[in-house]
């Protein structure tokens, strides 16, 4: 992990770059460092190294690739926010999956961008989310994904589950064990009990059966095995 010189009073955007390839590294700060309102404050090559920095430096930005050694993207990115909630995390992958990418932002991720992101479109975006009051999320997939991103279903009626919740419990009815559904949604299994512990509260539901058989009634899951 390393910190590179302090910005110049003209830049105003400070930008954070975990990633375990010294050489990814290298040309995102290459890119970046041209723009006169861009610095890039410090690196970092593991998950743990990203939640460090962003407790260290609070920086603007934050651009954090999925397969780095330490905890899963998902935790580091919901840590970042907690220590420092004022980050944007811009995840950089070549990943392109639909279930990555629900699972990140609902992590907490501002934007999820795939690294045939062109330079122009990453400038474009890291100067987007930190002037966007709206704190809108924003995303460079292919079509494919971003396709059936938007075919999700929609619950009818009242909901009371997060878009995560319901896709657990959706794998709690195919009979998963925790630490497949841990896997299957990037997740730890510690998560995962406690995504579990709010269904059970929100469903008032006294075990994994009686939850699955309150939200089958209620039209939130699919046909599963409750058994």
């Amino acid at each position: 992990m390393t910190a590179p010189a302090a910005p110049t009073a003209a830049a105003t955007v400070r930008i954070c770059i975990a990633d375990d390839h010294t050489l990814m590294r290298d040309g995102l700060k290459e890119v970046l460092g041209t723009e006169p309102d861009f610095a890039v404050v410090g690196e970092a090559s593991t998950s743990a190294e990203a939640v460090a920095l962003a407790a260290r430096l609070r920086p603007d930005v934050m651009l954090l690739d999925v397969e780095m050694p330490g905890p899963r993207t998902s935790d580091a990115i919901a840590e970042i926010a907690r220590v420092a909630p004022g980050t944007h995390v811009l995840v950089l992958t070549m990943h392109d999956y639909p279930d990555m990418v629900h699972d990140l932002l609902e992590a907490g991720a501002t934007g999820y961008l795939l690294k045939s992101i062109l330079r122009d479109e990453l400038v474009a975006v890291v100067r987007s989310v930190t002037r966007d009051a709206a704190n809108s999320v924003v995303l460079v997939v292919s079509r494919r994904t971003a396709e059936q991103l938007q075919r999700r279903p929609a619950p009818a009626g009242r909901n009371p589950l997060t878009n995560r919740e319901q896709a657990l419990l959706q794998l709690v009815s195919e009979a998963l064990t925790n630490a497949q559904i841990a896997a299957r949604l990037f997740i730890t299994e510690a998560t995962v009990k406690r995504h579990l512990t709010n269904i059970y509260a929100k469903l008032d539901a006294v075990s994994r059966v009686d939850a699955l058989r309150k939200a089958s009634a209620a039209g939130l899951i699919g046909p599963g095995r409750d058994g």
